[in-house]
């Protein structure tokens, strides 16, 4: 009998569908997260980068959406940890976000504005539940964290919403 050992195959994503697939979601969450256009494109283009490099590695315990956005998350956050990022201004523009960055909907200027102000673990909770319609169990094994925590911060996340935007977007 004669053993014949296969060297271990990668397996290759097929990006075309992944890209069409996630891209649209995945710049939103990022220019959300960035607070700039370009920025988020880039963030995009080097979550794809990184999706494909390691796709072998890939295991499925979790959705590949949640791995993908995983990966997009932590390219964010290491775009905001740079010293480059540090000297930028983060002002933001809204009229120079195009409209298909937003779904192509007249989302309110003052919401948008309202969860780019809030502190990261709680502008990540809304960003994955409301613009990725992700659920809370989801949102945990993107973030690794555990689904209390996360249903802790989507509430806190609300009420600071709510208290910013009284007599604005919310009414009693």
């Amino acid at each position: 009998m004669i053993n014949i050992s296969v060297p271990n195959i990668k397996p290759i994503p097929d990006m075309t569908n992944l890209i069409s697939e996630y891209g649209d979601s995945l710049l939103r969450m990022c220019f959300i997260y960035l607070k700039d256009i370009h920025l988020a494109e880039d963030a995009v283009q080097d979550t794809f980068i990184k999706v494909y490099k390691s796709y072998s590695k890939f295991k499925g315990h979790s959705e590949e959406k949640t791995w993908i956005m995983r990966i997009a998350i932590n390219v964010c956050k290491n775009y905001l940890r740079s010293s480059w990022w540090k000297r930028i201004n983060e002002t933001v523009n809204l009229d120079n976000i195009p409209a298909s960055t937003i779904d192509g909907s007249t989302q309110d200027d003052a919401l948008l504005l309202e969860i780019m102000k809030l502190s990261p673990k709680y502008k990540e909770v809304i960003l994955l539940f409301y613009y990725q319609d992700m659920k809370i169990r989801e949102i945990s094994e993107v973030l690794q964290t555990p689904e209390s925590t996360i249903s802790v911060r989507l509430k806190r996340a609300r009420e600071k919403l709510k208290i910013k935007l009284k007599g604005w977007c919310y009414d009693e």
